[in-house]
């Protein structure tokens, strides 16, 4: 009988753990981190890979805990995160403060091993996430503006993890990820309106589910497809693409594309359901086709 308690307890942790870290999330981010590095290196390093893979999550997983710290109250009020550990009151404030720190002090360690300079963009993310974007979300729609320069940093981090510099490469990864933040969390916006209505959050950029908004959301998908593709230009130093991975990636962009100009002449919320799944397969296959694309070209 204490055995199972015992169990129940710790599964129970377990889940409460991954719901505050977002693991989800978390995993996705480090995913990009770790394209980032694919892309970067020359000789494969399982150290620097590990280190990148759970430092990287430790960093996002303790921006996702101080983010709900602090948005405990508002997060009460929506349905979608009325059933998080703190606002349910299935773990305390002070026990994920304590994870939050930790989770800081151990991704900015191994972070730091890799390399200074990639512990130190580590920072700028968490400090931006948890320090300027969260606490705006309630006050402006630049929010997502602010939001999009750490949720950007994660392919670039892995570019810097690998090379221990940021140069042009670093900043076109950069470019690409923060340009698809708009369409992306717009979307999300305009999905979950009501929601976020009720926990006070400014997400969408005119505050409205309205052409307006779904114009922006229109032209900051074009611009995600046109930074995509400058790499196979050859203006990016070392971070190249051939023509036939640049029109793969221009077609994965045309289905965001679509969904985004779908948005804008239905006005409704499947649609917007649709773009923003939609944008979280563009980013992971454009990833994918990087990836590859570098290792094709070196083996053949």
């Amino acid at each position: 009988m204490s055995d199972s308690i015992a169990y129940t307890q710790v599964s129970s942790w377990i889940h409460d753990f991954k719901e505050l870290t977002k693991v989800r999330l978390s995993l996705s981010v480090v995913f990009s981190s770790i394209a980032g590095y694919l892309l970067g290196i020359d000789t494969f390093d399982v150290g620097h890979f590990v280190l990148l893979a759970l430092g990287g999550y430790a960093m996002v997983g303790a921006s996702n805990a101080f983010n709900q710290i602090i948005e405990k109250n508002l997060d009460a009020k929506m349905k979608r995160t009325k059933n998080r550990p703190l606002p349910s009151g299935s773990m305390t404030t002070s026990t994920a403060f304590f994870i939050a720190t930790l989770l800081t002090v151990i991704g900015l360690s191994f972070l730091f091993i890799i390399n200074p300079i990639t512990a130190m963009f580590g920072a700028i993310s968490i400090f931006l996430y948890v320090s300027v974007y969260t606490p705006l979300k309630t006050i402006t729609p630049l929010s997502v503006f602010v939001g999009a320069f750490p949720g950007a940093i994660p392919f670039m981090l892995g570019w810097v993890a690998a090379t221990g510099s940021f140069g042009i490469e670093a900043g076109a990864l950069f470019m690409i990820q923060f340009f698809w933040q708009f369409p992306h969390f717009w979307a999300l916006g305009w999905w979950l309106y009501d929601d976020y209505k009720e926990g006070g959050f400014f997400m969408l950029p005119t505050g409205k589910r309205d052409s307006g908004t779904a114009i922006q959301i229109i032209l900051y998908t074009i611009w995600t497809l046109i930074v995509s593709i400058i790499p196979a230009l050859g203006v990016t130093g070392d971070l190249k693409l051939s023509i036939v991975s640049a029109v793969l990636v221009f077609i994965s962009g045309l289905i965001m594309l679509f969904y985004a100009i779908k948005l804008f002449q239905k006005r409704e919320t499947k649609y917007a359901r649709q773009l923003m799944l939609a944008s979280v397969f563009y980013i992971t296959l454009i990833q994918i086709i990087y990836v590859s694309d570098k290792y094709i070209r070196i083996w053949f």
